[in-house]
């Protein structure tokens, strides 16, 4: 720590995914930008990749069981490659993505893998967690609000393609379907088949194919199955809704389509197979480089998008999207009126839905709708979450009263589950909001309500014990920072 009001964190993000796991160091300057006698604003003012791994193969074992000890030392020698200990980790993200999250082992391998970062985020990121850290990962949200538009960012992996859409940066809709380029398995720069998932099955039949493990793949045969998945994919957000081929692959509700998309753009694993003519896979060997179909998956997905009719963008990030999406964090501390039960705190680890683009709607009905609609697109079924709500439509008594009846209505289910209600607020009104939430709940039931934070979308929150005369609770922001977007 170089003075009282500037300190520089070390944080890594590590993807665990169908297809590939990657490292991602970074140093984070964080500085007080609060003045000296106000409530401390800490804000991250610079950002730095230090060290980006390799890209590694997943291990794994026969396709049902994560390599725990394999993935551990890839990622100590990582470590070691990037001269940092884990010691030396102040905070990140250790996540396990796309198909690879639903292996036998996940939940037990993430715990063991928890020790490779400091103040971590540890996940299994279901489809829309991931769609998000994908989408801001890949710069879609920051693009969406330097360019006004409704974007939708699909992030193409080993085995599952994940969409989300942001409007001026906001989160509208996410979706995830059963497509990737590892769910047809190659012999490396040959065109012996080594392995099918049931999806590509699926796909198979749709083709009239019959392609077995062991047997020999025509490239025709194969670009085949990659056309049929490119539009399932393309037909998600341009096509007929829950029909064909798509409706079978979905893994998610899908999209709403209550918007008009404007531009289009994919990372993940394929995607430099969309946007580079170099690397077009125009024979076998090409094809099956990396022991999978992902390189013609990716030239079918080049031909399919571009005829969708929307404007494709390049993002920043392909492949390393997501790691990087998960793998940066930010701090920031509360204001000086707060509705909390000393009891309940700490809070560690808290997903963010933030249910309003502005300021809350002064209809309470519609305050409810689109709360249980953020819930809902979140995809958190098993945990808390904190709403995050920049205020009142104006701060008088009626509005505060109006906003309380919307959120109590919208959060009837999370109620009935017995979960904590948790709300952050960015204007300075926690106290009168959080008693007037409380009047309104049946019970003697707690609530945390805090303000003067600013917090996004698949953030995640710590909530610290009140200081300064329980005036004050610090808040631990973990941000996926790297695709917020700047203010320069």
């Amino acid at each position: 720590m170089r003075d009282r009001n500037r300190d520089e964190l070390i944080s890594v993000g590590i993807d665990i995914g169908t297809t590939t796991t990657q490292v991602i160091i970074s140093k984070l300057t964080l500085e007080n930008l609060a003045g000296r006698f106000s409530v401390p604003r800490v804000q991250i003012t610079q950002k730095e990749i230090l060290y980006r791994s390799a890209i590694h193969f997943t291990p794994l074992i026969e396709h049902h069981l994560i390599d725990a000890p394999a993935v551990a030392a890839l990622l100590s020698a990582e470590y070691s490659k990037a001269g940092f200990t884990t010691g030396e980790i102040d905070t990140g993200a250790v996540i396990i993505t796309g198909e690879t999250a639903k292996k036998e082992n996940a939940k037990a391998v993430i715990s063991q893998l928890a020790g490779f970062a400091g103040d971590f985020v540890v996940a299994t990121a279901g489809p829309k967690l991931e769609a998000i850290m994908a989408g801001k990962g890949s710069g879609a949200q920051a693009y969406s609000v330097k360019h006004k538009k409704t974007v939708i960012n699909i992030d193409v992996g080993g085995g599952t393609s994940n969409y989300v859409v942001f409007n001026n940066g906001k989160v509208v809709d996410t979706a995830c379907i059963n497509v990737g380029g590892h769910l047809v398995e190659l012999e490396p720069l040959g065109s012996r088949v080594a392995y099918v998932a049931p999806a590509a099955r699926k796909v198979m039949r749709e083709c009239g194919l019959t392609i077995e493990p062991g047997q020999t793949a025509a490239y025709a045969d194969l670009k085949k199955i990659t056309d049929k998945m490119a539009e399932a994919v393309v037909a998600v957000f341009a096509g007929t809704p829950g029909q064909g081929m798509a409706g079978e692959l979905m893994m998610t509700e899908d999209l709403r389509r209550d918007y008009i998309l404007d531009t289009v753009m994919v990372s993940g694993g394929v995607a430099d197979f969309v946007y580079d003519q170099e690397a077009r896979a125009l024979s076998m060997e090409e094809v099956s480089r990396y022991g999978d179909i992902g390189p013609l998956l990716g030239v079918s997905l080049h031909k399919a998008v571009l005829e969708s009719g929307l404007f494709v963008a390049r993002p920043e990030e392909t492949i390393r999207a997501t790691v990087i999406g998960a793998g940066s964090q930010s701090l920031e501390v509360s204001g000086s009126t707060i509705s909390v039960v000393e009891d309940l705190l700490p809070l560690t680890n808290i997903p963010v839905v933030k249910p309003f683009a502005g300021l809350a709607p002064a209809d309470p009905a519609k305050v409810k709708t689109l709360v249980e609609r953020s819930l809902e697109i979140s995809g958190f079924e098993d945990t808390s979450v904190a709403l995050a709500i920049a205020g009142p439509a104006d701060m008088s008594f009626n509005s505060l009263q109006s906003l309380a009846r919307g959120l109590t209505a919208g959060l009837t289910r999370e109620i009935e589950r017995g979960r904590l209600i948790i709300i952050v607020l960015e204007q300075d009104c926690a106290k009168a909001l959080g008693q007037s939430i409380k009047h309104l709940i049946p019970g003697n039931r707690s609530i945390v309500c805090v303000d003067q934070v600013l917090v996004e979308d698949g953030d995640y929150i710590d909530i610290g014990k009140p200081i300064i005369g329980g005036r004050v609770v610090p808040i631990i922001v973990k941000t996926l920072v790297f695709n917020r977007p700047d203010n320069d």
